[in-house]
């Protein structure tokens, strides 16, 4: 059974739902005894969970919800909340503080406006492959699926006290970083190896860590990389995501060519994907149309349709997804929330992780 793993980015913010520069003292206080790692962000407001290696969806939700409640017992004893929202619902009048660690103050000083003013949190899935070269062929094989895969945590709609009319606003801000985006269709392992090192002659990224594709090879570990979606609201719908990513690589793993699909195109898709979100619609991976976001998954969780039998998941996937597309996901619960008196903090209230467990607050 291909292994996984999840990393998780959340919001450290005050009782108010403002963004607090306190994560530095929620980590160093949390309870590490749970599996995976606790870790410090780019900003002084978030707090980063990784779960370790992961073979079943009940692994990986057990581990993400011990997390998620380890670090909100923590926040909760300095009267903080962790805010599992991809941007924050509430506005704040001071500009996100950074991690004191050299490389991060390093890079807020070389990118200025785009590092200090970004505050945005992802979910990252990593699916283990044999080797980089059958890890880049399988780049440009789950490129055509990256819009899809958007939607189905997209959790930033309410940003700054507004709705931003985005269902993942997060896809918008992060993708300022001159790394960020969907990758290119490589014709070889070296030719990635190229761009990266390019990109690093000209300054456009300080690190091979600062590689931020929408989907990548890992250099930390044996994996592909999926960094495309909003954190999600909850460890389901995460795990939901990490379920389709293993089984979208298993599946064109020993596919042939890639197909051809230019970056301007998928850019476009990517676009209406993290506008519309899992109730809207999302371009065909094949001829680029859009259709309901419901039929487009519905596809993609045909598509990998053996993969899912193989390691059991199919009923998960079939029960998440139906879920997604008929009560809407994080982006939609947002909305509702928001539309219903225009408080951003009734939004906080709702997603905020409670002390002691992972059900939002109501």
């Amino acid at each position: 059974m291909r292994t996984f793993g999840i990393e998780e980015e959340f919001l450290v913010v005050d009782d108010q739902g403002r963004p607090a520069h306190a994560a530095g003292a929620v980590l160093d206080s949390a309870d590490d005894s749970t599996p995976g790692d606790l870790q410090h962000e780019l900003t002084r407001s978030q707090a980063e969970t990784a779960t370790g290696i992961c073979e079943t969806p009940a692994e990986a939700i057990e581990q993400l919800r011990a997390m998620r409640a380890s670090l909100a017992d923590a926040a909760g004893r300095r009267g903080l909340r962790i805010l599992p929202c991809a941007a924050p619902p509430v506005a704040s009048t001071d500009l996100p503080a950074i991690t004191p660690h050299p490389r991060y103050e390093r890079m807020a000083a070389h990118f200025g406006a785009t590092a200090r003013t970004t505050l945005t949190c992802g979910c990252h899935v990593h699916v283990a492959i044999p080797d980089a070269e059958t890890a880049t062929r399988v780049l440009g094989h789950v490129r055509p699926w990256l819009p899809a895969l958007l939607t189905i945590t997209a959790n930033s709609a309410i940003a700054d006290g507004l709705d931003t009319g985005y269902a993942s606003w997060r896809q918008q801000q992060w993708t300022r970083w001159p790394s960020a985006g969907p990758p290119p269709r490589f014709a070889s392992h070296a030719d990635y190896e190229g761009v990266v090192d390019a990109w690093l002659r000209a300054g456009a990224i300080l690190d091979r860590g600062m590689v931020y594709w929408d989907v990548r090879l890992s250099d930390e570990q044996p994996t592909i990389e999926f960094r495309v979606a909003d954190v999600a609201a909850t460890p389901e719908e995460a795990t939901l995501l990490a379920v389709l990513c293993r089984a979208l690589v298993t599946t064109v793993l020993d596919a042939g060519e890639p197909p051809h699909l230019s970056n301007e195109v998928l850019r476009g898709r990517l676009w209406r994907a993290a506008r519309e979100g899992v109730t809207g619609h999302c371009p065909d991976p094949t001829t680029g149309d859009p259709r309901p976001t419901a039929e487009v998954l519905a596809r993609l969780a045909a598509f990998c349709g053996p993969a899912l039998t193989a390691t059991g998941d199919t009923a998960l996937v079939e029960t998440g997804l139906a879920r997604l597309t008929h009560d809407g996901g994080g982006a939609d619960r947002q909305r509702r929330l928001f539309t219903t008196r225009c408080r951003a903090t009734d939004v906080v209230d709702h997603f905020a992780v409670c002390p002691g467990g992972t059900r939002p607050a109501t």
